[in-house]
């Protein structure tokens, strides 16, 4: 008889000596089978645990051998991570500042807009914002004197960006161009003595006092001639050149403005 059975009839001998009955006999038999199958579960859940573990333990260890390999530790993947987060960090900080300078940029834009009404054009050309002027209007063929049109035109112009405080304290250029037809005698000589004069009959109009001119700060004003060296059509076509005959006004960008403007109108 196995040391277990003989344990149980003593146990059992010794309830029936303390009065118990068969039936309560049986049923603490049938407890004690229920606690030892428990018993036997849960050492086998505890072996099935400590066989997962060690599989666990053998796939972190062929990891570490693999990273290892390819020259990866745990402690560069950390450093590449905390990069990582740092770059994503500058990245927020540049793109809000962007937003903020596209902001500023569609302000500008908005308050140009309103030179549209006047038949003129305000585009991005080069990076930096443009306001067309036609040269045909501006003056006669040839010529860097202001015809009446251009007067009137310019003295638009010039209340538009005086009334408006923003605008008027950006500085601007005068970029006068003509087509590529040579020019034959008079007092230029050339197209780039004809565009650079022009600019410069439109920087005096603009700065010129009140009455007899706009009252611009000249301070915020210079001229250039550019003669024929920066088309927007062909010179093959007299559409092409009588749009190339222009005077533009450039709004001269700020240093927080130094970006890929024509990224912002996509």
């Amino acid at each position: 008889m196995k040391r277990t059975d003989f344990g149980l009839v003593a146990v059992a001998l010794a309830m029936l000596g303390c009065g118990y009955s068969q039936e309560e006999w049986d049923q603490k038999v049938r407890e004690n089978e229920t606690l030892r199958a428990r018993l036997s579960a849960q050492e086998q859940a505890r072996q099935k645990c400590d066989a997962d573990y060690a599989d666990a333990l053998h796939e972190v260890d062929d990891l570490k051998r693999k990273l290892q390999e390819r020259g990866l530790t745990l402690e560069n993947l950390n450093q590449n991570l905390a990069e990582q987060r740092k770059a994503l960090e500058e990245y927020k900080v540049r793109a809000d500042q962007l937003e903020e300078i596209r902001k500023r940029f569609e302000a500008l834009r908005g308050k140009l807009e309103k030179l549209t009404s006047l038949g003129l054009k305000v585009d991005v050309r080069d990076n930096r914002m443009v306001i067309q002027l036609p040269g045909d209007v501006l003056f006669e063929s040839g010529k860097a004197d202001l015809t009446k049109d251009g007067d009137k035109i310019l003295r638009e112009v010039g209340e538009v960006l005086r009334n408006d405080p923003e605008l008027a304290k950006r500085q601007f250029q005068v970029a006068g161009h003509t087509d590529s037809k040579p020019l034959e005698g008079g007092p230029y000589k050339d197209n780039w003595g004809l565009s650079a004069m022009r600019a410069r009959s439109v920087v005096v109009f603009l700065t010129t006092p009140l009455p007899k001119g706009c009252g611009l700060n000249p301070s915020h004003w210079s001229a250039a001639g550019y003669a024929d060296t920066d088309p927007v059509a062909n010179n093959d076509s007299d559409e092409g050149r009588k749009k190339n005959r222009r005077v533009e006004l450039v709004v001269e960008p700020n240093v927080e403005e130094m970006l890929n403007l024509n990224s912002l109108l996509k």
